[in-house]
């Protein structure tokens, strides 16, 4: 990997300060977009809602109308996300449209499709972080996002990614394929690169306590690879959730934090897909306004670290009031 520090890769500090700016100046800009490149992904793990393996990716010039609103809305860093965004041909395109603009930009990935040609694309592009999925050893009925197909794939960020990369695993999936996380993370680090473990969400988004087994991996991964995302997550919300308890937040889903979907409709999260449901190039700042202050009735028992993290910079000021359903994607 590059020598520089990660804070200094591709204009890091700048991009950095400029979300810090974002986060006081005002209350009403979202800190973090989600965008699906497209909804298509190479893999079919059983515990995944967000994916189908036939769609088309989302045109390049609708991903760059929908990044350049999101400039006007003032979005400090988005997240280009599937399905697989390795699929969409242009994603160093789209990444280098939203990096002009400023925004710290990153992907999530399984990693499949990583070659030298598409890692120096993104290196070119500015990418500034990568999240690659690993959950077990070997695939399984439930996860294909396996070390086995894709350790040869950490090598590769290891000696060229200039941008920071974070290997994430999800916890909770069956206690038979716990111990893999612990491997997984040590393999992360024996490479240089970073780890982070997610709590499984149910087809909602919503609270699924650990057993004992994985409350020890949880203990152990984290160890292994301790960082402030780590302790964020885990005071944030997921102490709670691990032992089956809610937690008390003001979640800012469709303010702070936005899930563009590959049709272009803003929703709170990948997991509450429907509402608000409108479309990104119509969204304003009333929209943020009346979202921002909207109570969610999915919060209590909500694992999204995303959402979270977003959320937090606000956790005590602006009121929130209960003013709209939870409406669920007929997908789940």
């Amino acid at each position: 990997m590059s020598s520089r520090p990660p804070a200094l890769r591709s204009g890091g500090l700048a991009s950095a300060a400029r979300f810090l700016g974002r986060v006081v100046g005002s209350r009403y800009n979202p800190l973090l977009a989600q965008v699906v490149v497209t909804r298509r992904c190479n893999l079919a793990c059983g515990y995944c809602n967000e994916y189908d393996d036939f769609s088309a990716p989302v045109p390049l010039a609708d991903l760059i109308a929908r990044v350049d609103h999101l400039a006007k809305l003032k979005t400090a860093s988005i997240t280009f996300t599937g399905g697989e965004p390795l699929l969409h041909p242009d994603l160093d395109k789209v990444v280098r449209a939203a990096r002009d603009h400023g925004m710290i930009v990153t992907m999530i990935t399984n990693g499949f499709r990583l070659t030298r040609e598409w890692i120096d694309r993104l290196n070119d592009a500015g990418l500034q972080g990568m999240q690659i999925s690993i959950d077990n050893l070997r695939p399984d009925e439930v996860s294909m996002k396996s070390l086995s197909s894709v350790e040869n794939k950490l090598g590769l960020l290891s000696k060229h990614a200039r941008f920071k990369v974070n290997v994430n695993s999800v916890l909770g999936i069956s206690d038979e394929r716990t111990e893999d996380v612990v491997t997984v993370a040590k393999t992360a680090a024996s490479y240089g690169l970073q780890h982070s473990v997610g709590v499984l969400h149910d087809g909602s988004g919503l609270l699924k306590p650990l057993t004992p087994l994985q409350m020890q991996a949880y203990r152990q991964v984290t160890k292994i690879s301790p960082s402030i995302v780590h302790s964020l997550n885990y005071w944030l919300f997921q102490k709670n959730l691990m032992h089956g308890r809610s937690n008390d937040w003001k979640c800012r889903a469709g303010a702070r934090y936005l899930y563009i979907s590959e049709d272009g409709l803003v929703h709170w999260c990948s997991q509450q897909r429907g509402y608000p449901g409108i479309p990104l190039l119509e969204y304003t700042g009333q929209d943020i306004r009346r979202e921002y202050h909207t109570e969610k009735s999915c919060s209590p028992t909500c694992t999204l670290s995303c959402v979270h993290q977003m959320s937090a910079f606000d956790r005590y000021r602006g009121s929130q009031r209960a003013t709209a359903p939870v409406l669920v994607d007929a997908v789940h």
